[in-house]
C-alpha cells in the first residue's frame, strides 16, 4: 500500500510539472504572438545604438537571403522570453513551493524577485549606456577606406551576448547572498577577499566584453559596487535569519 501511495504521489507530481510547463509555454506563446507584428520595429529600435554612430550613408546589411526574416523573429522570441520571465518563474515557484520550509519560502521569493530585477537592470544598462559607448569606440577606430557595414544577424548575436553578459553579471549580489545563507562563506570572508574579487572581476570583464577599455570598465565598476552591495545584504540577512532547519515545512 505504501508503495502504491508513493507511485501515486510521483504521478501526481509529474502531472503537476506537466501542467506548470504547459502554462509557462502558453504564456510565452501569448507574449510572442503579441510581439511578432512588431518584430521589425523591435529590431529597428535595437539597432539604433549602432545606426546613430555609423557615418552618414552607412547602414546595416543582410548577407544571408533569409536574414531579414529570421533576425527580427529571433529578437521577438528573445524579447518574449525576457518579458514572460516573471510568469515562467511563477510557474516554477508554484511547483516547488509546497515542498519548501517556511524559512526557505520567506527567503526564496525576495531572491527570485531581486534576481529578476537585477537582470532587467543589467540589460537596460547595456542598452542605454554600454552599447552607445562601444559602437562609438568601434566607429572611431575604423581604418580609413573601410566601410563599417554590419550584418543584421551578426549584430543581433553580438547585442544578445552583451545583454546576457551584463544581465547575468548583475546577479552578483544574489549569488553572494545565497552563498552566505548556505553557509559556504561568511560576510567577513567576503570582505577579506575583496581584493581578489576585484582582480577577478576585471579579468572577467576583459574576457566577456568587446576589446576596449571603456566597455571593460563599464562592466567591472558596476560589478565591484554590486559586490559591496551583496556583502551588505548578506550581512543583514545573516543577522536576521535563524539557522537552517529550525522551521518545519508548511
Amino acid at each position: 500500500m505504501a508503495e502504491a501511495d508513493g507511485e501515486g504521489n510521483i504521478f501526481d507530481h509529474l502531472l503537476e510539472l506537466r501542467s506548470r510547463i504547459l502554462r509557462g509555454l502558453v504564456g510565452l506563446g501569448v507574449v510572442l504572438a503579441a510581439l511578432l507584428p512588431f518584430a521589425n520595429t523591435l529590431y529597428t529600435r535595437l539597432s539604433q545604438p549602432l545606426v546613430d554612430k555609423l557615418p552618414a550613408g552607412a547602414q546595416l546589411i543582410a548577407v544571408e537571403v533569409a536574414s531579414p526574416f529570421f533576425a527580427p523573429l529571433k529578437l521577438a522570441f528573445f524579447a518574449a522570453l525576457v518579458l514572460s520571465m516573471p510568469w515562467l518563474l511563477y510557474q516554477a515557484w508554484a511547483f516547488v513551493a509546497p515542498g519548501l520550509y517556511r524559512r526557505e519560502k520567506r527567503l526564496a521569493f525576495p531572491l527570485l524577485a531581486s534576481s529578476l530585477l537585477l537582470f532587467y537592470a543589467g540589460c537596460a544598462f547595456a542598452f542605454f549606456v554600454v552599447l552607445p559607448s562601444v559602437f562609438g569606440f568601434l566607429t572611431m577606430v575604423t581604418p580609413e577606406g573601410v566601410a563599417m557595414m554590419t550584418d543584421i544577424n551578426a549584430y543581433l548575436d553580438f547585442v544578445l551576448v552583451i545583454f546576457l553578459a551584463f544581465g547575468l553579471s548583475f546577479e552578483l549580489p544574489v549569488a553572494l547572498v545565497i552563498l552566505v545563507l548556505m553557509g559556504w562563506v561568511t560576510p567577513a570572508q567576503l570582505r577579506e577577499a575583496r581584493g581578489y574579487a576585484i582582480v577577478g572581476i576585471f579579468i572577467l570583464a576583459a574576457i566577456i566584453t568587446p576589446p576596449d577599455v571603456i566597455s571593460q570598465l563599464m562592466l567591472a565598476i558596476p560589478m565591484c559596487l554590486l559586490y559591496e552591495a551583496g556583502i551588505i545584504a548578506a550581512r543583514m540577512l545573516s543577522r536576521r535569519e535563524p539557522a537552517a532547519g529550525t522551521a518545519g515545512p508548511d
